[in-house]
């Protein structure tokens, strides 16, 4: 099969650069936009070899799995893009709806996996990781060049990362990368617009609310070398996840590795 926009992307005049393998989707996105292109256009691959996540970490999408990246260069401020993140969960997070239920339809089967939306940037099956976003920016003649990093495991997961990784075939859904970026490209274009350059970013946490994992529950928060601890309470109307910790104070934080439980899970995995 090949990576195509699906009918509602193309039909909205997205564009496409579609790789057999590359080094880094995100980092060829942002090259692309220092050349002069404005987007909105992906740049998908089905294996990706020097990819990396938040703090630098590794993101090798082995072959099958999909690393997307959208551009588009937008006149908005740097801390509203960063909100961007959260329409690009919902919007990964409606796409593996589909797909996981086409796929079990197609093999006679009735459970519907349930995914959900980890604060600041992954989608989760379960208490698994199933994909991971990284949103970079970066300022430049004309407007805020701003790249979201889409990586989802389709076919395999990596080991030893610090929450544990899944993929769609390890939870029994048989699809391709090529179905999953199809639904993903036309759901891209609801969420994006309904985020609409962060004025409707107020839709945008509610919907992302809705699907929260760990909201209400124990949590803690490793921020450098910092640990809090409390309960999931909200995201706030700039995306800072919000902690209300035992003694009643309601604290915002605006970076850190979220833990389901008590500071003892830190690390744990």
């Amino acid at each position: 099969m090949t990576l195509t926009l699906g009918p509602r992307a193309s039909a909205a005049g997205y564009k496409l650069a579609a790789f057999d393998q590359i080094g880094s989707t995100n980092v060829e996105a942002m090259l692309r936009a220092r050349e002069g292109e404005r987007g909105p256009k992906w740049f998908v691959t089905t294996e990706q070899t020097a990819g990396r996540g938040r703090r630098q970490r590794v993101w090798v999408a082995p072959r099958g799995n999909l690393a997307s990246s959208i551009l588009e260069v937008m006149d908005v401020p740097p801390a509203v893009a960063a909100t961007l993140g959260f329409a690009a969960g919902l919007a990964l997070e409606s796409a593996l709806q589909k797909v996981s239920l086409e796929a079990r339809l197609r093999a006679a089967g009735s459970d519907q996996l349930e995914f959900r939306l980890k604060w600041p940037n992954d989608v989760l099956a379960g208490r698994q990781k199933l994909s991971g976003i990284l949103l970079e920016a970066e300022a430049l003649p004309g407007g805020l060049a701003v790249v979201v990093g889409i990586g989802t495991n389709v076919v395999a997961a990596p080991e030893g990362t610090p929450t544990p990784a899944t993929s769609l075939h390890a939870l029994g859904i048989q699809i391709g990368a090529e179905e999953l970026f199809a639904a993903l490209s036309d759901a891209w274009v609801e969420f994006r617009g309904i985020w609409d350059n962060g004025r409707g970013f107020g839709k945008i946490r509610s919907l992302w609310l809705e699907r929260a994992a760990g909201l209400g529950e124990r949590v803690a928060i490793q921020s450098g070398n910092t640990i809090i601890e409390g309960t999931f309470d909200t995201i706030d109307e700039t995306g800072c996840l919000i902690i209300r910790t035992a003694e009643g104070r309601r604290m915002p934080v605006a970076a850190g590795e979220v833990y389901f439980g008590s500071a003892a899970s830190v690390g744990a995995a």
